[in-house]
């Protein structure tokens, strides 16, 4: 039985994390947006799409672009700080989901400035040059793998199932199953 809770936690934590990551990404353009006098009129959070937040009066929308990425890796990384400050005990699943952000949104700027992809669409158009594209993913990505790589191996991980607890592996599943029907309530379309 422990290997069913590791294996319940690990496939709860993948896909929550990306939930998760999309929604501190998408507040980093709702933040973007209204400090700069945006006027936000919905944000795209469904669990089946790839979310976005769209912005009837966008007057800096160089900043507000910018705003995502940038805040969706600092906000988890200030999360990790005090995790850590204060010896949470679940300081490495934040670790986990600090390296997930990096590794997201380095890629996902740095990959899509090729082909104008989403963001990078608006990026380009704002005249952010392709070299600042890629120095955000060379510099994101390789430490979300540096944090992935603190937290051990996967073989260690694989080698130790009793280490998951049945509580840990159902509410990680139960904050997933929350996450997903709080976006699909909640989301714009």
């Amino acid at each position: 039985m422990p290997r069913f809770y590791q294996l319940l936690f690990s496939f709860s934590v993948l896909p929550g994390s990306w939930l998760a990551m999309m929604g501190v990404h998408e507040l980093g353009h709702v933040i973007g947006g209204v400090l700069t006098g945006g006027t936000v009129s919905g944000v795209v959070m469904h669990p089946l799409m790839i979310s976005r937040t769209d912005l009837s009066v966008n007057p800096h929308p160089a900043v507000v672009v910018w705003a995502g990425p940038l805040l969706g890796v600092l906000l988890p990384l200030v999360l990790l700080l005090v995790a850590r400050k204060l010896r949470w005990s679940r300081a490495k699943l934040i670790q986990f989901f600090v390296g997930f952000c990096l590794i997201a949104n380095g890629a996902y700027i740095a990959g899509g400035s090729w082909e104008g992809i989403g963001d990078c669409c608006v990026m380009h158009q704002t005249g952010t040059p392709l070299w600042l594209m890629w120095g955000f993913g060379l510099l994101t990505v390789p430490v979300g793998f540096y944090l992935w790589h603190r937290l051990g191996t996967l073989q260690d991980w694989w080698r130790m199932p009793e280490s998951m607890t049945p509580r840990a592996a159902w509410s990680a599943f139960l904050i997933l199953v929350a996450m997903i029907v709080l976006m699909e309530l909640f989301s714009a379309r």
